[in-house]
């Protein structure tokens, strides 16, 4: 009979289960992620040489002139080493970790979930998957408040590889497209695009896209011709949450005539 469910552990019938409890579902990113792992035995006793926590997101990326959802990893936490759970047995280890600075929100159809992983010796090795709700850090947040307030509203949320020249610590990163429907810049932009990254608690990189809106021939073939788009980059600290709405729309002006 032991032999039997050896065998059966093997292929991932009667093996030890895990399930990842969080202490929240709802995070901002550079916050901490705590909760416990829950290792229950199965039918026989396995030894688990590690346990992992993995966070990923959704993503899209161009091959073949189509574009298609991957996954990325955006990051990799060990929890425990080896350690043997024997038949029926109850093992609770408790973990820490930080949510990445540059983490996407889940806004649109950007998902974030943490998948716990562990390796087990002669058996399939067992999974479980938690999807957590990621809101805007508070610089980012006052950043695209100040957006909406200036008169634009958000049409698009997507998560895309990295160019080389944007890729930091992850290898991908959420754009951002509004479009102005009143206000100064209506009339004046087509949409606006934004990139957050090199998040921190105090400051956060911005690219910028402003594509103004075609007027007359000249600036219709500028438009054809994708030479009507004006790519900013700028920094925002802390020290900007009073005055957000007026720097950025000082900065948004520039690039409208």
């Amino acid at each position: 009979m032991s032999f039997f469910n050896k065998m059966l552990a093997s292929v991932g019938i009667g093996s030890a289960q895990i399930d990842t409890k969080l202490e929240k579902d709802r995070l901002k990113p550079g916050e901490m992620i705590s909760g416990i792992i829950e290792v229950r035995g199965g039918n026989v006793e396995q030894n688990i040489d590690s346990l992992y926590l993995n966070v990923y997101t959704n993503f899209i990326r161009e091959t073949d002139d189509r574009k298609v959802t991957d996954v990325a990893n955006i990051g990799h936490f060990f929890i425990s080493e080896s350690f043997t759970i024997k038949p029926g047995a109850l093992k609770e280890i408790p973990f820490s970790f930080q949510l990445p600075y540059d983490t996407p929100v889940t806004y649109g159809k950007t998902k974030i979930w943490v998948a716990t992983g562990a390796d087990i010796k002669s058996s399939v090795d067992p999974t479980d998957k938690d999807y957590i709700k990621v809101d805007p850090g508070n610089l980012a947040a006052a950043v695209i408040n100040s957006i909406y307030d200036i008169g634009f509203r958000l049409r698009n949320v997507d998560c895309e590889a990295a160019p080389r020249f944007l890729r930091t610590s992850l290898p991908i990163i959420q754009e951002f497209e509004f479009v102005p429907y009143s206000g100064p810049f209506r009339g004046k932009l087509d949409e606006l695009e934004m990139t957050f990254f090199n998040q921190s608690e105090h400051q956060v990189d911005i690219l910028m896209e402003v594509d103004r809106k075609a007027r007359g021939l000249t600036s219709l073939f500028s438009e054809v011709l994708e030479m009507d788009e004006s790519k900013v980059r700028l920094t925002v600290t802390s020290n900007d949450l009073a005055n957000m709405k007026h720097k950025l729309q000082d900065v948004i002006s520039r690039y409208t005539h």
